[in-house]
């Protein structure tokens, strides 16, 4: 999206301040090494795109979508372990991006194991056919994350976990060096992620 010629990198609300951030704001961020800030970034990124949408504000929660909401969960969970991995795309490598997510995540450890069932059943159900498959089941009580038994996930619970998850990832970046791994992984994302937003058709 572009505004006043400006690409912008991410627009969200900081209270009720509307924030945005271009990819000439990202790269002074970068010079100047502010883990702090690039982290917030990241965050608000992902999360007004991805989880704001489809958390509690009155009684329009009533109106939410489990099948919408876990379709945009299942994209962040992919965008989220291609930034954990470095990965410039997933081009064929969803399904290793769900097994790792579940595995390496104790928010999940519900679903350990599970990443391929998820990815069979859910992620690419709700994608290509519109509804799950392979017997699985979604709704919104905000009882139980899963009940394995009856292949039942809960939409409103796996939300909340999701977004621990990414609030996570955000700490991981603070807490960590400039020059780690995971660093050198986000930096390689975003720049792919740069690079397909100045692509000029």
């Amino acid at each position: 999206m572009e505004s006043n010629g400006v690409v912008e990198l991410a627009r969200y609300f900081d209270g009720d301040t509307e924030k945005v951030v271009t990819v000439s704001e990202y790269q002074k961020l970068i010079l100047n090494k502010d883990k702090d800030a690039l982290a917030k970034f990241i965050f608000e990124r992902l999360s007004s795109r991805y989880i704001n949408p489809f958390e509690e504000h009155g009684s329009t929660y009533k109106q939410k979508n489990g099948f919408s909401m876990m379709a945009n969960y299942c994209l962040l969970i992919e965008t989220l372990q291609s930034f954990k991995n470095g990965w410039g795309d997933s081009n064929r490598k969803s399904n290793k991006a769900f097994k790792q997510f579940f595995t390496d995540n104790s928010d999940f450890e519900e679903l350990n194991n599970k990443g391929a069932e998820i990815y069979d059943h859910i992620r690419c159900g709700i994608l290509h056919q519109g509804e799950t498959t392979g017997g699985w089941k979604i709704t919104r009580i905000g009882c139980t994350l899963v009940d394995k038994e009856n292949r039942v996930i809960d939409a409103y619970l796996f939300g909340k976990k999701l977004k621990s998850n990414l609030n996570a990832y955000k700490k991981c970046l603070v807490d960590n060096e400039w020059d780690s791994k995971e660093w050198n992984n986000f930096r390689t994302k975003m720049s792919k992620i740069i690079n397909n937003t100045l692509i000029k058709s």
